[in-house]
């Protein structure tokens, strides 16, 4: 029994030796074959990497020599990648690198080392199209096709091409004398760059941008770890003038520059089929200058967003836990896509509670110019949530709240809301050219107080333009959800949102400038006259139907009652007033509501009846008020000089001077 124990062991061992000999021996031959074939591996990668481009890509491949220099690296001369009929949009001179030999095998090839010489990356955009839209728009093949679609998994997708993108990053890298050239028609901006060197986890470059008469030279350094999946990289000038961007100048008018800018990525994590990637970006001194933007130059000293995104497998999102910050204003923004169940667009802003003042401070300089000056107690936090049902967009929701505490108003900015309690002088803006002056004040034989302007065009205007003035206070959330359902389904912007508190403070402190900045200098005036309660509702209506345009160089309604039916606005009767608050939202172009006698249109008489109808729904009218009321509405005041006569030309309004108004 003792020596079959023995007899066993022995036995054990040996094939336990011979084993191990046969794996070292498989080992062996397999780096000897892998030694022998390594150049044959090689030739083959290039070969399915050029094919890959020919087929997926319709792009050319060219490598002149491929061959590996020691037992791990690579020299590769004279790559170039040419889309068919595009011009070359990328050439290297030479590229070194260290593979691992058993990538080869499986064509997934991550970079330990690389050195690049002599290089362009060349983006092109002529009358042809742009040289990379091969790249950006694959060819199916036919048996891809034949499979069925699947449903798209956002977290595996996102996390499969960031590790691709990573894996290109070499640990080491080195490029000597590489360029990266724009061309777009006549303008080209070139960015060349004599070194970069990455290593030890330390990245460092300088780049010489230059772009018609502008030159400049940038850095760019920090740190950049492409298998830990975190960087954290700082852009900035070489000299005291910081960063001015080219190209956006001359293609849309967008004249921008920077101090410096900061991106971290300190975390991109996969876990249980969800992506979460977590950094740091900021801006310092970002300056901007656009039409759309504001009519000066603006300056945001310092910026910065501590982001959270998250990719789940039917949804992405930027998380609420983000937080933007603007000078002192710190805002958490929320952002969702999902398709989950339908496809849903979510988003969110919520400002916590923070100083009026404060917030005022912190806005950029030359960006809200009426509020310079403002001294504001108090403060206030802010909430806003938007979610849209693509398949259900009568389901939308939109709610916006701003919750105050304590404010009060110590000086007014640049705009005085008070003025309108008090005379004033008015000028309207057409074109950024100020029109003639209007005296809002009694003195001015046509200012009409609100108690002398006809009941009728009070309600018709306050129908067919604000129903709901003397409740809201400043604004109708429910009619900024509507107009956006509206805009939505149109896709382009058919229907506002303005109330008469908005369009009072439109004319009466702000430019006619379409502006983003405008608009929202607008809502926060609207906000401070109605909850501040600076001026009565009567009062600004009062303002409201002193200054609007009524007409080709007619302001407020004593004018129009005169240029129309020769009439004090106190005359006015049903039909007219409902023609008068029809023209509010396009007061030139009154001339086609009527026919050669200059007589209102028979299917115009139709729109005014609907109107009379919601005027008696609401309680405003009673059938006793349209009973005694012609149905026809002529013109009888130089309004009639406007309407086209048979075989007459029609009068450019355009080319009218002030002078032929004798008001």
């Amino acid at each position: 029994m003792q020596v079959d124990l023995l007899w066993m062991r022995k036995t054990t061992k040996r094939y336990i030796v011979i084993s191990i000999c046969v794996l070292l021996g498989l080992v062996v031959i397999t780096a000897g074959l892998a030694l022998i074939f390594r150049d044959n591996l090689l030739q083959k990668a290039v070969v399915r990497a050029s094919d890959k481009m020919k087929r997926d890509y319709n792009s050319d491949l060219q490598i002149k020599n491929a061959h590996f220099v020691s037992l791990n690296e690579i020299t590769v001369d004279e790559i170039t990648l040419i889309p068919t009929g595009k011009d070359t949009l990328l050439h290297i001179g030479q590229m070194k690198t260290q593979v691992n030999l058993g990538q080869l095998f499986t064509g997934d090839i991550r970079l330990d080392r690389l050195s690049l010489e002599n290089g362009f990356i060349q983006i092109v955009k002529d009358s042809t199209g742009r040289n990379f839209d091969p790249l950006l728009r694959p060819q199916v093949r036919k048996e891809r096709q034949e499979k069925p679609s699947e449903k798209t998994n956002y977290a595996k997708l996102a996390f499969e091409s960031l590790t691709k993108l990573l894996n290109l990053v070499p640990a080491e890298m080195q490029l000597e004398n590489v360029a990266l050239k724009l061309k777009d028609e006549a303008r080209q901006v070139d960015f060349s760059m004599a070194d970069l060197l990455l290593k030890n986890n330390r990245l460092s470059t300088r780049i010489d941008m230059a772009s018609g008469n502008l030159k400049q030279q940038w850095v760019i350094e920090g740190m950049a770890n492409a298998r830990k999946r975190t960087m954290d990289l700082q852009f900035f000038g070489s000299d005291s003038s910081g960063v001015q961007v080219p190209y956006f100048d001359e293609r849309f008018n967008l004249k921008s520059g920077f101090d410096s800018i900061r991106v971290k990525v300190a975390e991109i994590e996969m876990h249980r089929n969800e992506l979460k990637i977590k950094g740091f970006s900021s801006v310092s001194n970002l300056r901007v200058n656009h039409r759309r933007i504001a009519d000066k130059d603006v300056l945001v000293e310092k910026a910065s967003f501590d982001y959270a995104f998250e990719f789940g497998p039917d949804s992405f999102a930027i998380d609420s836990t983000s937080t933007a910050v603007l000078n002192d204003i710190k805002v958490h923004p929320f952002a969702e896509y999902s398709t989950a169940s339908d496809t849903i667009y979510r988003l969110g802003l919520r400002i916590p509670k923070m100083k009026a003042q404060n917030f005022l401070n912190s806005l950029p300089p030359g960006m809200f110019t009426n509020f310079d000056g403002m001294q504001i107690d108090g403060s206030f936090n802010y909430d806003l949530f938007f979610e849209y049902n693509k398949n259900k967009p009568s389901a939308l929701v939109f709610k916006s709240n701003i919750a105050p505490h304590g404010l009060k108003i110590r000086k007014f900015g640049a705009a005085n809301l008070a003025k309108i309690n008090g005379p004033f002088t008015y000028r309207a803006i057409e074109d950024g050219r100020p029109q003639r002056a209007v005296w809002v004040s009694p003195e001015n034989i046509y200012y009409t107080p609100l108690e002398s302007v006809s009941p009728y065009l009070k309600k018709a205007v306050l129908t067919t333009e604000d129903p709901s003035f003397y409740s809201h206070r400043g604004f109708i959330t429910e009619a900024f959800r509507q107009s956006i359902i509206q805009n939505i389904r149109n896709k382009r912007f058919v229907r506002g949102a303005s109330t008469i508190s908005m369009q009072l403070v439109k004319n009466v402190f702000l430019n006619r400038e379409k502006t983003l900045t405008r608009k929202v200098e607008e809502i926060l005036l609207v906000y401070l006259l109605e909850s501040q309660r600076i001026s009565s509702k009567d009062r600004m209506l009062e303002v409201y139907f002193n200054i609007i345009e009524w007409g080709p160089n007619v302001y407020g309604i004593g004018e129009a009652s005169m240029f129309y039916f020769l009439k004090h606005p106190s005359e006015l009767n049903l039909n007219e007033s409902l023609f008068l608050a029809s023209i509010v939202p396009k007061p030139k172009k009154f001339a086609w509501q009527f026919d050669a006698q200059a007589t209102l249109k028979p299917y115009l008489v139709k729109r005014n009846s609907y109107l009379k109808n919601t005027m008696m729904r609401r309680g405003w009218i009673t059938p006793e008020d349209t009973m005694a009321q012609t149905r026809e509405v002529v013109l009888y005041g130089r309004a009639r000089a406007w309407i086209k006569k048979p075989e007459e030309k029609v009068i450019d309004l355009d080319t009218l001077s002030v002078d032929e108004f004798d008001f």
